[in-house]
């Protein structure tokens, strides 16, 4: 009778370790599929939604663009080197804000930088008049419904950094950098400026691992008052 027992619990053993492979195997499946779906849906979001925004904005962005052409001497454009998806190296546009030949301060300033990590200037002597309040109200931003129609980016997703702030080989700052950069974020909608870089790294973090359709129109609901108040921007 032993044995018997013995080959039985053997048995039993057996197939409850394949009941467990199976239902890995479907939760894993099903997640996959889930996964695809929300890619689907989200960038099906943004190709709509960028085109709608580009269509109300048009008439803003010609407007801007005359301003930045009379307030002082250069391109309407700023173009910069990011990163986005897998590290993959883009270039984001955005309103020209500063004066022609300020990235080349950036290293002498760095110093002054009112982000503990980062850097972000309350007072950028490089920033122009017109600049000051493009940027205090994200208007300078708008020309990255573009780099979001291109594929580039999200409505809703960690913003790029410059390639001289993130390191692929960090392992924080390559699972952010395993989706799509946004226009805006959760960094965008808590603070900011305000905050440190490592709370800005934190915060990306728990969007890469959070991710769904409910957060994405959560933090693109919490935009607009961001951006009117400008709470934290500078």
């Amino acid at each position: 009778m032993g044995n018997v027992v013995t080959v039985d619990e053997e048995l039993i053993a057996d197939r409850t370790n394949t009941v467990k492979s199976r239902d890995s195997c479907f939760r894993s499946s099903f997640q996959n599929l889930n996964s695809l779906a929300y890619e689907c849906i989200k960038r099906l979001i943004d190709v709509v939604g960028s085109l709608l925004l580009l269509f109300i904005s048009m008439p803003f962005m010609i407007l801007i663009g005359i301003l930045i052409m009379l307030d002082s001497p250069g391109p309407i454009l700023f173009r910069q080197p990011r990163y986005g998806k897998g590290g993959k190296v883009f270039i984001l546009y955005k309103f020209r804000t500063m004066h022609v030949g300020a990235e080349k301060l950036r290293a002498s300033l760095w110093a002054m930088s009112d982000m503990r990590g980062g850097f972000k200037l309350r007072n950028d002597p490089r920033v122009t008049l017109l600049g000051k309040f493009l940027r205090t109200y994200s208007l300078d931003e708008l020309p990255q419904l573009f780099n979001v129609f291109k594929g580039e980016m999200s409505l809703v997703g960690p913003r790029p950094h410059p390639l001289d702030e993130f390191d692929p080989s960090n392992p924080d700052h390559r699972e952010i950098l395993s989706v799509k950069p946004g226009l805006t974020c959760l960094w965008q909608v808590s603070g900011r400026n305000l905050l440190s870089f490592e709370d800005w790294v934190k915060l990306d973090l728990q969007y890469v691992r959070n991710r769904s359709l409910l957060l994405d129109l959560a933090i693109l609901g919490k935009t607009i008052p961001t951006v009117i108040t400008a709470y934290g921007a500078f």
